[in-house]
């Protein structure tokens, strides 16, 4: 007679355990399905606005491009061409502050604007390649140009060109502006305080 009892305890406990953990894994669908829900409702908004704010479609000239033929001249060794480079567009001088811990490593005045060192010319990655030598050749690729017709992660790092053609990359902090500033170093202080009690 104890043999059934203790195996009616047995099977007891473990349909409690199977309830138990049948019902801990349904609470994360809950939580995962609100998750869920606010990345539609993300999505939505997104779509909204960027139906009411179109990406621009006419812009003529792009300013990071024409920074990224420039550099691609300047580091292959031909600055003639990258200093002649014509621009379709009046370019606008810019300011910018180069920051090292806590001090500043230079300023200067930035020919046009200042460029992510991760900016590309073209997409790091095609996915395919269509058609023939005759008719062209037509490539799709898994990364989207922005709207300034680069490819790229953004600033790891920035490179820019002063109004006299210096070439200039930096990899640190930076402070940019279209308007002139002055930065001092900063200098950073300290005391000792006493604790509140």
């Amino acid at each position: 007679m104890r043999k059934p009892t203790l195996f009616m305890i047995s099977l007891a406990f473990l349909a409690l355990v199977a309830i138990v953990i049948l019902s801990g894994c349904s609470a994360p669908a809950a939580s995962g399905s609100g998750s869920k829900m606010d990345t539609a409702a993300q999505i939505n908004v997104a779509n909204r606005l960027a139906s009411t704010q179109p990406t621009p479609t006419d812009i003529d000239y792009s300013l990071e491009r024409y920074n990224l033929i420039r550099r691609a001249y300047w580091v292959n060794g031909q600055r003639e061409k990258a200093n002649a480079l014509p621009c379709s567009v009046e370019k606008p001088l810019g300011y910018v502050v180069l920051f090292t811990q806590n001090s500043v490593v230079g300023r200067f005045v930035v020919d046009g604007k200042v460029s992510s060192l991760n900016s590309y010319l073209t997409p790091n990655a095609i996915d395919a390649v269509y058609g023939s030598y005759d008719s062209g050749y037509t490539t799709l690729s898994s990364e989207m140009a922005d709207v300034d017709g680069s490819y790229g992660e953004n600033d790891q790092g920035i490179f820019f060109f002063t109004p006299d053609g210096k070439y200039i990359e930096w990899t640190g902090a930076y402070l940019y502006s279209d308007i002139p500033f002055t930065v001092e170093s900063p200098i950073i202080s300290y005391s000792e305080v006493s604790p509140l009690a």
